[in-house]
């Protein structure tokens, strides 16, 4: 898979975008001295970004890949190695460690509807991470053209296949960890055995398949906020003047 047609000349895009004196109907001087104060918080922010971005693609190559793991397809149940998740070509692989189970103690609601609805609570997904997967569903076939993505989570692969339809993921290869030790060892499971929501990026080179970068932010803050870049409800909430209120009880797989 490759772009079809021409590249945009960047040029002439930015030149239609760029606009200094840019106002809104009906805003005062007020509003505007405050807005222009954010643009340049904005602006510095984006810098940052991009300076981290660039310090973490500069990152050595992580450790050689502890072995040549075997999940199940939650497809059809067949027998998926490590080094098979590569596609010809694509050397980068970004692997997110969906909680199904969820958390023990987690009692925010459980699936609405469909088999999901059937099984105890305790061991239906999470509400957290089926938003992320919503979430990178849409976009993954324009990811498939510059990197492989996988869904990995320690439940049944007919579970994990179910709940792929119910949901309507169409656009992702889901893994099931369930017969090996994936999740422990690259950190989406604790000792005790309680799921994780991890991000884990592997890359392919001569050498074989190397450790590249994980959310490990989450694991000095605490919180899954690590998870924003491919979690876009926050990101929206952001942008509004209640902001990501109480996320508690939030995502939801059922709203009233």
């Amino acid at each position: 898979m490759a772009p079809k047609g021409s590249p945009r000349d960047m040029n002439k895009w930015r030149e239609t975008l760029r606009d200094p004196d840019l106002k809104f109907p009906g805003e005062s001087n007020e509003y505007r001295r405050a807005r222009n104060q954010l643009l340049e918080a904005e602006d510095e922010l984006r810098r940052l970004n991009e300076q981290v971005a660039a310090q973490r693609r500069a990152l050595p190559a992580g450790g050689l890949l502890a072995e040549d793991y075997v999940f199940e397809s939650a497809t059809d149940g067949s027998e998926v190695r490590f080094s098979e998740l590569f596609a010809p070509g694509k050397d980068t692989l970004v692997v997110y460690h969906m909680m199904f189970p969820r958390w023990s103690k987690d009692p925010r609601a459980g699936a609405p509807g469909g088999t999901t609805a059937q099984l105890p609570l305790a061991e239906q997904p999470c509400p957290s991470c089926t938003s992320v997967v919503d979430g990178l569903n849409g976009p993954a076939p324009h990811l498939s053209d510059r990197v492989n993505l996988v869904v990995v989570a320690k439940t049944d692969p007919a579970r994990l296949g179910i709940y792929a339809q119910e949901r309507g993921w169409r656009n992702l290869w889901l893994l099931s960890t369930r017969h090996n030790t994936f999740n422990r060892d690259y950190h989406g499971e604790t000792p005790e055995g309680e799921q994780l929501p991890v991000l884990n990026v592997f890359s392919r080179d001569d050498d074989g398949i190397h450790h590249l970068w994980a959310s490990e932010l989450t694991f000095v803050r605490g919180d899954s906020s690590p998870l924003d870049p491919v979690w876009p409800i926050w990101g929206v909430l952001d942008l509004t003047p209640n902001g990501r209120g109480e996320t508690a009880a939030y995502p939801s797989l059922q709203y009233e």
